[in-house]
């Protein structure tokens, strides 16, 4: 049994609340301790993954317990923490702008697989946040890459991930798909 100082429950809720309430909850720990979050999000190891790591907080893992998700994290010292935010950000209404201009324009959509089946970009592509590391491959380090999500919380992290690994022009499109009034697409059968 994995020992921990506090246990937030996450359960039904989808992206971006399970962060919002990591975020909380991480605050009220001293640095050192370990946070529990129960959810049931699928998508929600990657987006906590990802979160610790702009944060600097320590992602520990996860166990499966029947449909939840148990996720582990270490809440960090002050001087480890501070949670970056990816400078390159374009609204929504700029990156249509842009598409009707050059429908060749890369825009990568970061959620989940059923997310983006039900409604997308047309032309998006696919790679949730959890497999970005990947598919990093196929793209190219120099194009311009539009990166999208449902609000931008996750699409912020991949383009801070993206950066990392040495991409030159990644764009954090806000807020995302939620109020995405631009054509869209449905892949579903």
């Amino acid at each position: 049994m994995i020992k921990t100082n506090s246990i937030l429950d996450a359960k039904g809720l989808a992206c971006p609340m399970p962060i919002v309430k990591t975020k909380k909850a991480i605050n009220g720990l001293e640095p050192g301790e370990v946070l529990e979050i129960q959810a049931t999000d699928k998508g929600s190891t990657a987006d906590l993954k990802a979160w610790a790591q702009s944060t600097g907080h320590q992602y520990l893992g996860t166990v499966e317990e029947g449909t939840v998700l148990k996720h582990y994290l270490r809440k960090s010292s002050e001087e480890e923490t501070g949670e970056k935010k990816h400078p390159n950000v374009m609204k929504n209404e700029e990156l249509q702008q842009k598409i009707d201009v050059n429908q060749d324009t890369v825009v990568l959509d970061v959620r989940e697989a059923a997310e983006y089946a039900f409604c997308h970009i047309p032309n998006a592509k696919s790679v949730p946040l959890g497999e970005l590391d990947e598919h990093l491959n196929e793209f190219d380090k120099e194009t311009e890459i539009h990166v999208v999500c449902r609000t931008g919380n996750r699409s912020d992290l991949a383009a801070q991930q993206l950066t990392a690994a040495g991409f030159k022009q990644v764009i954090n499109i806000v807020p995302g798909m939620s109020e995405w009034s631009g054509p869209t697409e449905k892949s579903v059968n």
